[in-house]
């Protein structure tokens, strides 16, 4: 047993405030099986999921309660069995186990408590197998939430074209992985079926990773980001969106999505000219633009960001992301000025993104108390593309041409959400994918669609009309 890393405690005070909707956070991937392992049979295919599982130990971490609590204990079992077997029915498909044993857990933890992370060492997961299509698979087992005590953080299908194995989908519970992490547990899954083997020893666990937090190098690391943050909420707005709009929708959480070529292409000429990754590049904008719609002059945005930056952590499926704060002052002038303010205030967003969520907790709490009110943007960024390409060839009406091919459509709405505004970047095969996921009661449906298509123009614009320098 640990205590839970920064990430694991961050994501999990994300997860109680989105209850019950909090199946938001879970996530999957999709991976056809190589040519070359082919053909590749139910069993066969268990035994590399074994093997996965095996390496990666945050793959077996459910929460218990802190040993001073009620003592979470194992629940018997052998290691992980090399056979699959049948198992019970499953909601789509039929299901097989990845071993013989039931699973170790203790329970999900209740009460105001926080929980700590227990390793298993021995237990199955069940493997849903289905002929149906993949992404549809996927879907199916992301959509409702892990029971975070007694369900191993990773859910595992199958699908198969008559006896053989086509394609592998794994979703993970975001405690378990973030958007790298997943992509460092698919390459190896790939190498495992190619190779038999991933080279290098395993990455170091979140049991280690948590003790390495609370030593004194790693309390060192949450004292320069924790100066970031005090040093900052002096000065943000305390919500950034702070006046109810009216009645919110039904439900309240909506989600719109854009998808724009001629946003990726402007991005990409603006990156390109300026010296700016894309990703500033639209952290810049969004947060000019959120300016505009809430009329504050200095805007907080929290940026998700992946804190890899140890060399032994680069290919650890963890969650390590945390929320940085980026803090921009509009008054400095137009969208170029704002750009080259933008990266070192950026790189600043990053380097706090890696702290103690205690240390904010008490930094947060002693703000709010001296200025007389809660503080917390309510406003997040994610960008979630794991490449950035800069152009700066394309023309102005090849641009303009491509505004014809833009989509918007709705496709989330729920309960709940921490948050009252969060951006999500991804990379689609249309374009730029820029997703808006808002408290409508804060932000209409209207203007949730009116902000994406502003956000596009404004960077079609600069694109063409601002005076792009070198940033930094």
């Amino acid at each position: 047993m640990a205590p839970l890393t920064w990430g694991q405690r961050a994501i999990w005070d994300t997860i109680q405030k989105t209850a019950p909707d909090d199946h938001y956070f879970n996530f999957g991937r999709v991976l056809a099986v190589p040519r070359r392992a082919r053909p590749l049979t139910v069993a066969g295919a268990a035994e590399v999921l074994r093997t996965l599982v095996e390496r990666h130990e945050s793959l077996r971490i459910r929460l218990g309660e802190a040993p001073y609590g009620k003592a979470a204990h194992a629940g018997g079992g052998t290691p992980y069995g090399k056979a699959a077997h049948a198992s019970g029915g499953a909601p789509y498909g039929r299901a097989v186990q990845t071993g013989g044993a039931a699973p170790y857990g203790s329970g999900s933890p209740e009460g105001g408590a926080e929980p700590w992370q227990v390793l298993a060492t021995g237990g199955s997961i069940p493997v849903t197998v289905s002929e149906g299509d993949p992404e549809r698979l996927r879907d199916a087992l992301a959509e409702t939430a892990f029971d975070y005590g007694n369900e191993w953080p990773l859910r595992i299908g199958l699908v198969v074209d008559r006896d053989e194995v086509t394609h592998i989908v794994l979703v993970f519970c975001h405690l378990a992985a973030d958007g790298l992490g997943a992509e460092v547990a698919v390459t190896d899954l790939r190498l495992l079926l190619l190779r038999g083997s991933v080279p290098g020893p395993p990455p170091p666990s979140p049991l280690e990773l948590a003790r390495w937090q609370g030593s004194e190098q790693g309390l060192k690391v949450a004292a320069v980001a924790a100066e970031h943050w005090e040093s900052e909420y002096r000065r943000i707005p305390p919500t950034m969106f702070d006046r109810r709009a009216g009645a919110p929708a039904d439900p309240p959480i909506w989600r719109a999505h854009l998808v724009s070529r001629a946003m990726d292409l402007a991005v990409q000429r603006i990156a390109a000219l300026s010296g700016a990754s894309t990703s500033t590049v639209l952290l810049a904008a969004a947060s000019m633009l959120a300016g505009r719609v809430t009329g504050h002059d200095v805007t907080a945005m929290l940026p998700i960001v992946g804190n890899r930056f140890r060399g032994d952590t680069v290919n650890a499926v963890t969650t390590l992301s945390q929320e940085g704060l980026f803090v921009l002052d509009l008054r400095e002038g137009g969208f170029t000025e704002l750009l080259r303010a933008a990266k070192p205030a950026a790189l600043r967003a990053y380097r706090s993104a890696y702290h103690d969520p205690d240390d904010r907790d008490r930094l947060t709490e002693r703000a709010g108390r001296e200025r007389g009110v809660g503080i917390h943007p309510y406003c997040c960024f994610n960008d979630m593309r794991f490449t950035d390409r800069v152009d700066a060839s394309p023309d102005e009406l090849s641009v303009r041409r491509a505004l014809d091919e833009t989509t918007l459509t709705w496709p989330l709405s729920q309960e709940r959400l921490n948050c009252r505004f969060c951006l999500h970047v991804t990379g689609e095969p249309g374009g730029l994918g820029v997703s808006l996921t808002a408290d409508t009661g804060y932000l209409p449906r209207p203007d949730m669609e009116r902000y994406l298509l502003d956000l596009e123009s404004l960077l079609v614009e600069a694109a063409f009309r601002e005076v792009l320098e070198p940033v930094g």
